[in-house]
């Protein structure tokens, strides 16, 4: 069974007499962003999907509930769960596992391919590997064991796996440059977790430069 998922404030709120009980519900990727599908829930399907932490809709053919993948096995691991501001549309962000369409495409929507974005998302999802298993501790994580080190061991093997990529650079492989290229990024993922940052504050960082040369240009 998947992680649950926090119940959100905003489902509090939610107006089940709007629909008569039912409220469209809109699940969206969690890493790529792309609109997976359209269902409805009543408040005793969005009960279980929370319990669950996989996405159950009330299906209207069938007039009873429905979990995702029931069947098929491809199912939506729940990630968030988020009302609107008019309290009448869920929002859920989840991890299909499978294609999401019964004609076998990843969305309802066209099979629209993944967008290139998608890669760089992973980063904001290593982010949260990397949190958790700080959070977690115990000595079978080495991300657990580095950072229990401190900031200066952590520090210092950044610079070691800097030093790597500029060597593999120029005498490595296309193959193991790229390794040690993402030896450096999780590491440094490590140390800006060691001081209070976030990859999302380089990239706020690299977006301000870019905004104050281009006002200048």
């Amino acid at each position: 069974m998947s992680a649950i998922p926090p119940h959100h404030p905003s489902l509090a709120n939610l107006d089940w007499s709007k629909g008569d009980g039912l409220l469209p519900v809109v699940v969206q990727h969690a890493v790529d962003g792309r609109v997976l599908m359209l269902g409805y829930m009543n408040s005793e399907a969005l009960e279980q999907t929370l319990a669950t932490g996989h996405v159950t809709f009330y299906s209207r053919s069938k007039q009873r509930l429905w979990m995702k993948g029931e069947t098929s096995g491809h199912v939506l691991v729940v990630e968030s769960v988020t009302g609107d501001c008019d309290h009448d549309t869920v929002l859920v962000l989840a991890r299909p596992k499978g294609p999401t369409c019964h004609e076998g495409t990843d969305t309802c929507f066209g099979g629209q391919p993944a967008p290139a974005v998608a890669d760089i998302a992973f980063l904001a999802e290593l982010e949260q590997v990397i949190r958790a298993r700080i959070a977690g501790g115990g000595d079978s994580s080495y991300t657990a064991k580095l950072y229990s080190r401190g900031i200066k061991k952590v520090a210092q093997k950044v610079g070691e796996e800097g030093l790597e990529v500029a060597l593999a650079a120029v005498a490595e492989d296309d193959k193991d440059f790229l390794g040690e290229c993402a030896d450096l990024l999780f590491h440094l993922e490590v140390l800006l977790h060691a001081r209070g940052m976030r990859l999302g504050d380089v990239a706020a960082e690299l977006a301000r430069r870019h905004a104050d040369r281009t006002a200048t240009d």
